[in-house]
């Protein structure tokens, strides 16, 4: 038997194939495959029951029809059984699930069974962006993780991924922070100077709230905020050292943050980048028809969209130049799509934005869509990924006691050293180099998995007792039985994936190890839910139901066993699932533990 690697794939093809043959409408067929609750067996067809609606035919008389259609290669895979009005209940046969686990020993064997699904495609992921200029604090946090899990998630299906951090670092603020820096620097040169040298983007930070309040105070000072401004946009060398200054010392105070979270970027590629790339735009749109004038600015009307309608009550149009001729969002994001057509080719472009952002991003597809289709371009497909907002246990925006918003490496570095605490009680006996190391990966990974196991879509609440806990569907949770199962392989002078012991292996038995084995196999179910939804909490699920899986074989069947067949295939299956979690965990951007 062939290994198949996505078996509700197969059932699906082998249902469409039973459907030719049996002589079904295929324009109202559908053969609805999901993975089944555990009493209906491995998974359920559907499809039956909504084409005998359509068709007009008895519902069971239609799925008797495709049962006695399917073709052998189906009825090698999964025993078949017609339930109620018309479901098909399918079972995985042992011999389906053996060949799964002999054909797939490694996490390479997995990526070439997975790459298939976007193979050949580029998929542009717009994440984290946090402006320059400011420490990135907790409000930052979902757009970095989610974006480096669905990246990661993409790539792993075979797509050509470019992580793009689109970094905030043109604009009016600038100008205040420029003025500050010229006033500070002149009233008091050490004192900046060391100030930079030591913690250079907290002062960038503090000269921009200097800069801020005194414009906001001080008609003067407004004025000549504007006037450095307009030197920067002019190309004054002093005034662009300090910029680039500013850009650099930015970026390196983020990357510390990106490294404790896995993540990395293949361009940093901020607004100023599209600065001299947004006149064409402008020209374009305007010869095209899809912009027109109006009062001054430069707008996009959606007539066909009765909230973005000239004629609404409150017009509100898609403004791609404000009426002093400046640009805006909306321009640096034409261009950027634009650009990402041309310079990547891309065929998707994902923006991990918060979810409030909504209105802004359908305007701009819209525009995209109606500019690219004047213009003769093929419009790559664009998704926004919103998400909700991190609340604190009082049910609000999760801020510190005076409210300002918490900084992003303070939050990480609580969670270490919360971790640390747990690691100290009870493995004291590891040594304290390799205890720190340890606080780090289940700290920062309680972090990334408490927002990822969230559906990205919904606010979720903050709690430091919930997140990092051996208990429930946490990270903790996940680490350990990683490290339980190398754990296992030590005491027993093992290697996991070891071809030798993994020959002698003898089939499936138990109703453990049954259980275990298909729940494995589920594994590109769950890619694929993720893939099609751009929900890594769908993985996170999975992964938290094969660990409680496998905990109940563990309880169930030993593995150190006299029989030498016996002791093998329980090896492997542990092997599998140590290979799987570790896959999954990765792929959500934790680093895993070989002991803990």
């Amino acid at each position: 038997m062939s290994a198949c690697f996505h078996f509700a794939a197969a059932l699906d093809q082998g249902l469409k194939a039973a459907a030719t043959t049996a002589g079904f409408d295929l324009a109202l067929f559908d053969p609805d495959v999901r993975v089944a609750a555990a009493q209906h067996g491995d998974f359920q067809a559907n499809g039956s029951l909504a084409y005998a609606k359509q068709a007009k035919q008895n519902p069971r008389a239609a799925a008797q029809a495709l049962v006695a259609a399917l073709p052998s290669e189906t009825l090698a895979l999964a025993k078949v059984e017609i339930a109620g009005p018309g479901f098909l209940n399918f079972t995985l046969l042992p011999s389906a699930l053996e060949t799964w686990l002999a054909a797939f020993p490694t996490e390479s064997a997995l990526r070439s069974a997975s790459s298939a699904t976007l193979a050949g495609q580029t998929w542009v992921v717009d994440y984290s962006s946090p402006n320059t200029a400011k420490q990135m604090h907790v409000g930052h946090l979902r757009s970095a993780v989610i974006g480096e899990a669905v990246a990661r998630i993409v790539a792993f299906a075979g797509a050509r991924v470019v992580r793009d951090n689109h970094i905030g670092d043109w604009g009016t603020s600038f100008g205040k922070i420029i003025w500050a820096y010229k006033h500070a620097l002149a009233t008091d040169r050490a004192a900046l100077e060391a100030a930079l040298a030591s913690t250079p983007l907290e002062e960038f930070e503090r000269l921009y709230k200097v800069g801020n309040t005194t414009a906001d105070a001080d008609p003067a000072v407004l004025e000549a905020s504007r006037a450095e401004l307009v030197k920067l946009q002019s190309g004054d060398p002093e005034n662009i050292a300090i910029w680039r200054h500013i850009g650099e010392v930015s970026v390196a105070a983020f990357q510390k943050i990106y490294d404790l979270l896995g993540i990395r970027f293949d361009e940093t590629l901020g607004e100023s980048f599209y600065n001299d790339k947004v006149p064409a735009v402008y020209t374009e749109m305007l010869a095209s028809g899809v912009a027109e004038e109006s009062q001054g600015a430069l707008v996009v009307f959606h007539d066909e969209n009765p909230r973005y309608s000239r004629h609404a009550e409150r017009p509100n149009p898609f403004i791609i130049r404000k009426a002093d001729g400046a640009a805006n969002y909306a321009s640096t994001d034409l261009a950027t799509i634009l650009y990402r057509h041309t310079q990547f080719n891309a065929d998707a472009a994902l923006y991990v934005v918060d979810k409030r952002q909504g209105d802004h991003f359908e305007q701009l597809f819209l525009t995209a869509q109606k500019w690219f289709a004047a213009t003769g371009r093929k419009l790559p497909r664009l998704e926004h990924l919103g998400f909700g907002t991190v609340l604190g246990e009082d049910g609000r925006p999760l801020k510190t006691r005076n409210g300002e918003n918490i900084k992003l490496k303070d939050l990480l570095q609580e969670a270490t050293d919360r971790a640390r605490r747990l690691v100290d009680e009870r493995s004291a006996d590891i040594p304290e180099a390799e205890r720190a190391t340890i606080a780090e990966i289940v700290g920062v990974g309680s972090v990334q998995y408490a927002d990822l196991s969230q559906n990205r879509s919904s606010d979720y609440t903050f709690a430091w007792e919930k997140m990092i806990s051996l208990e429930g569907n946490t990270a903790a949770y996940l680490l350990y039985a990683v490290a339980r199962l190398h754990s296992l392989f030590r005491k027993l002078d093992a290697r996991p994936g070891d071809p030798a012991v993994e020959s002698a292996a003898s089939p499936l038995e138990t109703a453990a190890e049954l259980a275990l084995a298909r729940k494995l196999v589920q594994f590109a179910d769950a890619q694929q839910q993720t893939i099609a939804t751009l929900r890594p909490h769908f993985l996170c699920l999975y992964l938290y139901e094969l660990a409680g899986t496998f905990s109940a074989f563990y309880t169930a069947d030993k593995v150190a066993v006299e029989d030498p067949a016996i002791r093998a295939r329980r090896l492997r299956l542990c092997a599998r699932t140590l290979l799987v979690l570790e896959t999954g965990l990765h792929l959500l951007g934790l680093r895993t533990l070989a002991r803990m």
